[in-house]
């Protein structure tokens, strides 16, 4: 349970570390495996609780993080929990507003249309004073595992960012934002950078709060080619890596796994297999012996089977983690859908993905 008794460190010791070592390319005796979204609105239970409250008023909330990011594994025998909040409390410590609206998903108030708009963001974010609920959330969710896998703390990389913020939402071409880096590449920098700053220290306080490993999601690369993605989006990943790890050493914080996700990049992998990550997470769309070849022997995978799979029966879910386990191999690997789990999904599918996992792993480790 989820009870604010607890002193803030003297946390429970580790009983499963297989993700954290599989992420740090140590020998596992099984692949680990966790789902993006795996705190979801597929459990009936998740649902339970969301229906009383406003989506951010939750995020808000750390006792309620706490319990969503429980739900899961009091199902499932994952290997990770990942912090239930939202990429989009960034933007919101810059003070902008977000609302959740039903049917239609996250929405900007008043978006960024003008390069004048900049000015109204908050130029110095306190991220303790903005986003000290995430922590807290950390803290409390670290202790009420009671040791039993890692928690894992993410946020949204800048461009992923910048394009709902100018966007308003949801967007299937993105034109809005990506005008703004053809025509004011200048002002995409500075918000960029001021994005990336942010990132920053609220990765730091993460670990500082407890959290030990940390997921990056540029859930939005698809939207650029190479060039765009050099310009604008690579530069930030590489030094959010750098940054962050500098400043763990310099608070004497633990030096955590990062993983960056960039959804439908492929045309990136061999940069961000050198972008200071131990590990690249991959969508459903690239071939593991292809990603494998790309990204080297140096950096741990995580993924990649099609969401959509789960709506496949239990026997065929096995056999395509088998495949899965063959092409990436069981070691250097952390085993993940390519996106996130959907909303229809039926909670025993995906306890069928994550026992196969286990089991094929287990499976051809021994032989």
């Amino acid at each position: 349970t989820c009870s604010l008794l607890h002193s803030p460190k003297g946390f429970p010791k580790l009983k499963n570390d297989t993700f954290l070592r599989a992420a740090r390319g140590e020998e596992t005796e099984h692949t680990p495996v966790w789902c993006m979204r795996q705190a979801g609105r597929y459990l009936p239970e998740f649902r339970e609780i969301r229906a009383s409250q406003d989506f951010f008023a939750t995020c808000r909330s750390p006792k309620l993080c706490c319990e969503l990011t429980l739900q899961p594994l009091r199902r499932f025998p994952l290997d990770a929990a990942i912090i239930f909040s939202d990429i989009l409390v960034v933007p919101q410590a810059l003070g902008m507003e977000v609302v959740m609206v039903p049917g239609k998903g996250p929405t900007f108030t008043e978006p960024l249309k003008e390069v004048e708009d900049l000015l109204k963001l908050r130029q110095k974010v306190d991220v303790t004073a903005e986003l000290g609920y995430v922590f807290q959330a950390i803290t409390l969710t670290r202790h009420s595992l009671e040791g039993k896998v890692p928690l894992i703390g993410f946020s949204g990389a800048p461009w992923t960012l910048m394009s709902y913020m100018i966007e308003g939402g949801g967007s299937t071409t993105m034109a809005k934002a990506k005008s703004w880096l053809y025509r004011h590449p200048e002002a995409s920098h500075q918000l960029l950078r001021l994005l990336a700053d942010v990132i920053i220290d609220y990765l730091v306080g993460q670990v500082a709060a407890g959290a030990q490993a940390l997921q990056l999601f540029e859930s939005h690369a698809g939207h650029l080619g190479p060039e765009l993605f050099q310009d604008f989006a690579l530069p930030y990943i590489r030094d959010i890596a750098q940054a962050v790890k500098s400043k763990l050493k310099e608070e004497a914080l633990p030096l955590v796994p990062m993983i960056i996700f960039a959804k439908d990049a492929h045309y990136t992998l061999r940069d961000l297999a050198h972008a200071g990550y131990e590990v690249v997470g991959l969508d459903w769309t690239i071939r593991p012996q292809e990603a494998r070849a790309k990204i080297g022997k140096d950096v741990t995978l995580q993924g990649n089977l099609d969401p959509c799979a789960l709506y496949a029966p239990k026997e065929k879910i096995g056999e395509l983690v088998k495949k899965m386990l063959e092409n990436f191999g069981t070691q250097r690997y952390i085993a993940n859908l390519g996106h996130g789990l959907y909303p229809d999904m039926n909670p025993e599918h995906v306890g069928a993905f994550v026992e196969a996992v286990h089991a094929h792993s287990r499976h051809i480790n021994k032989h």
